[in-house]
């Protein structure tokens, strides 16, 4: 990073020497202006609309349109006794409690590094900034203009946020403001069950620029000379229309599937959950427990049938062969030679 000034921090008797950095950057992607034809740059010229004649950066002034066609111009000598706040100082006015400065006052963010020997107070003062759980109210002039601005500690360094004057917040004027409309109890208790339920931690990391991703593809393709295929978009059919507690109740149980929490009570179908899933694995392996008795009955009783079978086919054999006998006696007397008298 490149400082982009140099101060200081003055704190009661305390001057701390500081360099200002860009805290942020904007990823956009940008382009310059060409010639279709020939992707020449377009260039702009400096001319007067007066004259007609180009004019250059050393003849050109600031003016206040008053209205009417008339001008007021101003020089450097106008703007050079002006009551600025030095250019090189970042003054501490207050300290107060860091929710008390409302969000919508913030602009920009910059980084502040000790400089030289002036690390010692730098970290005394973002020590004593976080053990009082506040933030600086302090005044500082960037681009020769005086700014409002907090001074807090982020991730171990001293953060300037400028800010806006309370007078350059606009107030919202709205008809609805103005309208008696009344929110009944179970829309409200339903609206807070889908807050609750898609409630969770900020994770800024899970967020992407899926646009700038998608633009930067198309120029990579470009670059290489190759076509980009683009998935087709499956049109969603518009939502029929339904009042505000089903719209709320549908978006409750979707979130809480999406969450894997089992939808609430009188929900009806949907996919199912982890939780919905385990409890009719168990179901199962209840009713399976429950038919294991009967199939282990019926499975003796065949083991037994089984058993039975060769023993009574033995008990067949031995009374054959028992009734067999007397019919070998008898031929084996026929058979035998009669005795000569």
């Amino acid at each position: 990073m490149r400082a982009i000034w140099k101060g200081a921090v003055s704190f009661g008797l305390v001057s701390i020497g500081v360099k200002l950095y860009s805290a942020t950057e904007e990823k956009d992607i940008r382009f310059h202006q060409v010639h279709r034809e020939d992707g020449g740059r377009i260039r702009y010229k400096r001319t007067c609309s007066v004259c007609g004649e180009e004019v250059t950066y050393d003849d050109i002034a600031k003016g206040y349109d008053i209205g009417g066609g008339e001008m007021v111009i101003l020089t450097d000598e106008d703007f050079a006794d002006l009551p600025l706040t030095s250019s090189r100082a970042i003054d501490v006015l207050e300290f107060v409690p860091a929710e008390q400065v409302d969000p919508i006052l913030y602009n920009k963010a910059y980084y502040l590094e000790p400089e030289g020997t002036a690390t010692k107070p730098y970290v005394l003062l973002r020590d004593a900034l976080l053990d009082s759980e506040r933030v600086a109210i302090v005044k500082v002039a960037l681009r020769q203009r005086e700014q409002l601005a907090t001074l807090r500690v982020r991730e171990g360094v001293l953060l300037l946020n400028t800010m806006l004057w309370p007078d350059e917040i606009r107030t919202p004027d709205f008809g609805f403001l103005d309208e008696d409309l009344k929110v009944r109890p179970p829309e409200l208790a339903m609206a807070s069950s889908l807050i609750d339920s898609m409630t969770g931690e900020f994770e800024p990391d899970v967020f992407t620029d899926d646009y700038r991703a998608a633009l930067q593809e198309v120029i990579d393709a470009k670059v290489e000379g190759r076509e980009v295929v683009q998935p087709e978009e499956v049109e969603e059919a518009p939502a029929a229309a339904v009042d505000l507690m089903a719209a709320l109740k549908a978006s409750v149980d979707r979130a809480r599937a999406a969450r894997g929490e089992q939808p609430a009570r009188g929900g009806g179908g949907g996919e199912p959950t982890p939780i919905s899933s385990a409890r009719s694995a168990q179901k199962a392996a209840e009713k399976k427990a429950a038919k294991a008795p009967a199939k282990k009955t019926a499975t003796k009783k065949t083991a037994e049938k089984k058993a039975a079978e060769p023993a009574k086919k033995t008990a067949a054999k031995k009374t054959t062969a028992k009734k067999a006998e007397p019919a070998k006696k008898t031929a084996a007397r026929k058979t035998a030679p009669r005795k000569s008298a």
